[in-house]
């Protein structure tokens, strides 16, 4: 075999990996989100839930809810043969919003995870992307007993701009996941293509 190429003669591919976010309120199921796609054993920074934490964490909604992540949450997917997605969950409470910053270093784009349940759980990340200009889509998770609202509903209540995606997904299911994933990189990709143009342009 020649040094640098594969058994049936055709060089190795060296994908390109890409960094997405996972974004989201308080037990919108990021960390489920990421389990269910990665194709390595996740990392995962949970701690279970205090009572010293309970003035501090609203856990309206999801009361069964007994752990959160206190760092981040990290996978990763081979999409095609010469892409890799690397995962990073955010924490979902206020007082780890510091931690953001560092983890969007380098981002491509987000998923911003909405429960209708709580829509207004995922203002702050809606908000942090759009100042950064880091391209998102906004994945609604259809919780079992949740209402079920059309996209453009959850887009008018979120004040969206229309070019942002909104889809609906089950944070359990991975080719559920998988697509939510490829909406991201797609939307990331024709959006940079835009900018190069309109630079171009100027």
């Amino acid at each position: 075999m020649i040094l640098g190429r594969t058994e049936r003669g055709k060089a190795p591919i060296e994908p390109v990996t890409l960094k997405i976010l996972v974004a989201g309120g308080f037990g919108v199921g990021k960390t489920t989100l990421v389990g269910a796609v990665s194709e390595i054993k996740p990392l995962r920074t949970e701690e279970t839930l205090s009572e010293a934490g309970r003035p501090i964490d609203d856990i309206s909604g999801v009361e069964g809810k007994t752990t959160t992540t206190v760092a981040m949450d990290f996978g990763r997917i081979t999409v095609r043969e010469d892409l890799v997605l690397y995962l990073f969950g955010t924490p979902g409470q206020d007082r780890f919003w510091f931690l953001w910053d560092e983890l969007a270093t380098g981002a491509l784009g987000a998923v911003v995870l909405a429960d209708t349940r709580r829509l207004e759980d995922c203002f702050a990340a809606v908000d942090y992307f759009e100042r950064r200009h880091i391209p998102f889509v906004v994945g609604v998770n259809c919780f079992e007993g949740a209402a079920r609202y059309p996209a453009d509903s959850v887009r008018q209540a979120l004040d969206l701009d229309s070019a942002v995606p909104v889809v609906l997904c089950d944070a359990r299911d991975r080719e559920s996941v998988k697509d939510v994933l490829i909406d991201v990189v797609e939307h990331a990709m024709k959006l940079a293509a835009s900018r190069r143009a309109a630079a171009t342009a100027t």
